[in-house]
């Protein structure tokens, strides 16, 4: 099977509250052919993700307004709009937004962890940030998606005693 083209608009794309950000999916694995997905990130400052690593997957995060910092093996790298950072599958890697409605491109490839957020999200009902969390989240349903799609939770974000926010 081959992949067809398409265009999405800017308010296109199956969109998922998870965890306190709004994804926006402007491509996902059925869409391509299994070769990558491509989500658009909206994020509260103090947004985080656990030390993690992938076994199957690059990523590569694209800055498109705010601040946010990534650690990837023992660098951290402090990025703005415009940058692009790359985290190669087997290298644990973590992020955390630094600046109030962040807003971030997310590229996996090849495809497949996507499905992890459409398993673990909730449908988003606008294209803005879902109101606060109300309690912490289900930690165990969270990271018992994790490990069948080889994703290995290394430790909780810098600063905190326990994981918050989705990996990536």
């Amino acid at each position: 099977m081959t992949s067809q083209p398409f265009v999405k608009q800017p308010d296109e794309g199956r969109a998922i509250w998870h965890v306190g950000a709004l994804l926006q999916f402007k491509a996902t694995g059925a869409e391509t052919n299994g070769q990558f997905w491509l989500a658009e990130q909206l994020s509260p400052a103090g947004y985080a993700s656990p030390v993690h690593l992938h076994t199957r997957e690059d990523e590569f995060f694209i800055v498109q307004e705010g601040e946010m910092v990534l650690r990837i093996g023992d660098d951290e790298h402090k990025v703005g709009p415009g940058a692009t950072v790359f985290a190669p599958r087997g290298i644990a890697h973590q992020y955390r937004v630094e600046t109030e409605g962040t807003r971030f491109l997310v590229l996996g490839t090849p495809a497949g962890f996507e499905e992890w957020f459409f398993k673990t999200g909730e449908p988003a009902t606008s294209l803005e940030l879902p109101p606060p969390l109300q309690g912490p989240p289900d930690f165990a349903r969270l990271l018992g998606e994790l490990a069948p799609l080889g994703v290995q939770l290394v430790g909780p974000p810098p600063g905190v005693g326990g994981p918050a926010g989705p990996p990536r």
